[in-house]
């Protein structure tokens, strides 16, 4: 590439780029004022991630921000407690499992089969739970998420895969992708994303060790008596890892599993198998409301 060329390519990046950050103060304004308790939502990370779900449109991604924050003020997920939902997670339908993948994602399983509620009401209850208790566990520079989701025993009667939908953006639906016990192309996937070490047999690992109630309960009371100081104003070093992350370059490193090939066609029929799996990753970490995770450009030189 010539210099003039390079030159000019570095102008235009440095134009988009302020572009951007022009409608990241738009989109701030528009949303003043906003309670204390909700600022980490309005971070020019999370602001930025609405825009992107809204291909940069500030008038949608205001108004698909604010409806999240509406959410939040009376929700309140940030107040659920595990004595609330516990019986929700007696059969271990949804848990958060004690590995990381290679990313540092916090990774939750479910398993609709083990459905145990007719309540769905609860079932969002204990949903928004498991996920408020997946950030919580997140290193401070990450912000994704990803789910398991086993569907040995599965059939029609269980909702539980109907109750997720309304959380994903249909970018995100894309993103998922089936595996299977007996295929080794789904066993590079795992490998790629997981140490199979720490991985549970049920997904093809070598961790033999399963859910049970008494000590993921243990867990979760754990992990409750500190939600209150991560979501609290003090909580700066997410906040600026947040901001970190979304000015940054995205790593070349980051697997898009929206890119990896396999085989669909089993749940194109709506067929059930026994080895069903399937794999989800990059939900967004920060906030139920931001559908989509990316990233800035990092700013011209």
């Amino acid at each position: 590439m010539s210099l003039k060329n390079s030159e000019a390519n570095g102008s235009l990046e440095k134009a988009l780029f302020e572009e951007k950050r022009a409608k990241i103060s738009e989109v701030r304004k528009l949303l003043e004022p906003v309670p204390d308790k909700l600022l980490l939502y309005c971070s020019d990370a999370s602001i930025a991630r609405y825009l992107r779900a809204r291909n940069w449109n500030v008038k949608k991604a205001v108004k698909m921000l604010k409806e999240t924050l509406k959410w939040r003020l009376e929700y309140k997920p940030e107040d659920i407690r595990w004595d609330e939902i516990a019986q929700e997670a007696e059969t271990g339908k949804i848990y958060r499992s004690n590995c990381f993948d290679k990313y540092g994602r916090s990774v939750l399983v479910m398993r609709p089969g083990c459905e145990n509620s007719k309540s769905t009401k609860g079932k969002i209850r204990y949903l928004v739970y498991c996920m408020e208790n997946a950030i919580l566990n997140l290193p401070s520079d990450q912000e994704q998420m990803v789910w398991l989701i086993d569907f040995c025993g599965y059939n029609m009667s269980h909702l539980s895969v109907k109750v997720v939908k309304p959380f994903l953006e249909p970018k995100t639906s894309r993103k998922v992708k089936f595996v299977y016990s007996d295929n080794q192309a789904s066993l590079k996937l795992m490998e790629e994303l997981f140490n199979m070490d720490e991985l549970e047999k049920a997904f093809g690992g070598k961790n033999e060790a399963g859910f049970e109630i008494k000590e993921y309960a243990k867990r979760m009371r754990d992990d409750d008596k500190k939600m209150p100081l991560y979501w609290s104003q003090g909580n700066s070093k997410t906040s600026v890892a947040a901001e970190r992350s979304a000015m940054a370059e995205p790593s070349s490193s980051s697997l898009d599993i929206s890119e990896l090939n396999s085989d669909e066609s089993h749940a194109a029929n709506g067929e059930e198998n026994s080895s069903f799996k399937q794999i989800l990753t990059n939900g967004d970490g920060k906030s139920i409301g931001d559908k989509q995770v990316e990233q800035l450009p990092q700013e011209p030189k």
